[in-house]
C-alpha cells in the first residue's frame, strides 16, 4: 500500500482544484480523521499547517507545514503572530483549549470548524426517538467543566465536555463556526476495533455469533467522506451545527454483516442470538460486542 498521503491525495484528481484556495490550520490532524482532510485539502490546493505534539503521524505529510506545541500544557506559542483563513480543530476535548485556539485567531479567521461527536446528546429521553441537530445536549457545572485542563481529564464526561467546547468556539468566533458532530467514524487508520472486528472475525468463517435484532438500525461514517465533507464546508462557508452520521437513509446490522460476508471467500454462517442472551453471558454493548447497543 502507498503511504496514506501519497495514495489519498493520488485519488484527487490534479484538475479538481478550489475556487479559493484558503490558508487552513488543521489543531491536530495526524491522527484519524485528521490525515484524511489534509488529504483532501492539499490535492484541492488548500496551504495546509498542521499543529500537532509531534507524537503521531509525525511523518505524514512533509510538504506541509508542521508547527509543533502542547494544548495540554497551555503551548500555542509556535501560532503567536500567524494568521489562517480557516481553523480546523480536531483535537479539542477541554473547553479550555478550543477557547484559548479560537480566541487566538477570532479577528483574523473566517470561519472555524470544530469536529465534536453525537455524543454531546442527552439521550435519557426516548431511545426510539431520532434525534436531529436541536436536540437536547448534556450538561456539566461550571466548576466541573473549567477543572479539565487535559485531554485526559476531559474524556470522562466526553459529551458534555464536547458540548461545551462548541459553545466556546461559537461565543469567539460567532456565526463563524461549523460544529460537526460525527457518529462512529470507520475507515483507514481507525485503531478502535469498533469496525473492524466484525470484517475480520467474519474472513476467519466458521459459525459467527451476530447480535440481537437482525433489522436494528446502525449508522456510522468513512472517515474519508467526512474529510470530505469538512473541505466542502470550507469552500462553500457552511457554518452552524451538523450530525455527520453516514448514509442517507437506513442501514441495518444485517446488511453491515452480509456486507463484511460479501467481502470473502471464507465460508461462514451467521447465528444471530437475543440480547437476552447476551445480557445473561454479560457481553457488554458496543465495546465488547462492536456496534451492538
Amino acid at each position: 500500500a502507498l503511504p496514506l498521503c501519497d495514495s489519498l491525495a493520488a485519488a484527487q484528481p490534479a484538475s479538481a482544484r478550489a475556487a479559493d484556495p484558503q490558508r487552513i490550520l488543521v489543531l491536530g490532524g495526524t491522527g484519524f480523521l485528521g490525515p484524511h482532510f489534509v488529504a483532501t485539502a492539499i490535492a484541492r490546493g488548500h496551504k495546509v499547517t498542521l499543529f500537532h505534539r509531534g507524537k503521531t503521524g509525525a511523518d505524514l505529510f512533509p510538504q506541509v507545514e508542521h508547527l509543533k506545541g502542547d494544548r495540554d500544557a497551555g503551548d500555542l506559542s509556535a501560532l503567536q503572530g500567524r494568521e489562517f483563513d480557516v481553523i480546523v480543530d480536531t483535537s479539542g476535548y477541554a473547553p479550555s483549549h478550543v477557547e484559548q485556539s479560537a480566541s487566538m485567531f477570532a479577528k483574523t479567521a473566517k470561519q472555524y470548524v470544530f469536529v465534536s461527536t453525537i455524543s454531546v446528546y442527552d439521550e435519557s429521553g426516548d431511545a426510539t426517538k431520532a434525534i436531529d441537530e436541536a436536540g437536547t445536549l448534556l450538561t456539566i457545572s461550571d466548576e466541573d467543566a473549567v477543572k479539565a485542563k487535559t485531554i485526559r481529564e476531559a474524556v470522562p464526561n466526553y459529551g458534555a465536555m464536547k458540548a461545551r467546547c462548541e459553545a466556546a468556539a461559537e461565543k469567539a468566533m460567532p456565526g463563524r463556526v461549523a460544529n460537526i458532530r460525527p457518529g462512529l467514524i470507520i475507515g483507514p487508520r481507525d485503531t478502535s476495533d469498533r469496525f473492524t472486528w466484525w470484517p475480520v472475525r467474519i474472513d476467519k468463517g466458521g459459525e459467527i455469533l451476530a447480535p440481537g435484532d437482525r433489522n436494528a438500525l446502525v449508522q456510522m461514517i468513512d472517515a474519508r467522506d467526512l474529510g470530505d465533507w469538512m473541505v466542502h464546508c470550507i469552500e462553500n462557508r457552511v457554518m452552524g451545527v451538523f450530525n455527520a452520521v453516514g448514509f442517507d437513509g437506513p442501514v441495518t446490522m444485517e446488511e453491515v454483516l452480509f456486507g463484511c460476508r460479501c467481502a470473502t471467500s471464507t465460508a461462514g454462517s451467521l447465528t444471530w442470538v437475543s440480547e437476552e442472551f447476551l445480557a445473561e453471558h454479560k457481553v457488554g454493548p458496543w465495546m465488547e460486542m462492536p456496534l451492538w447497543i
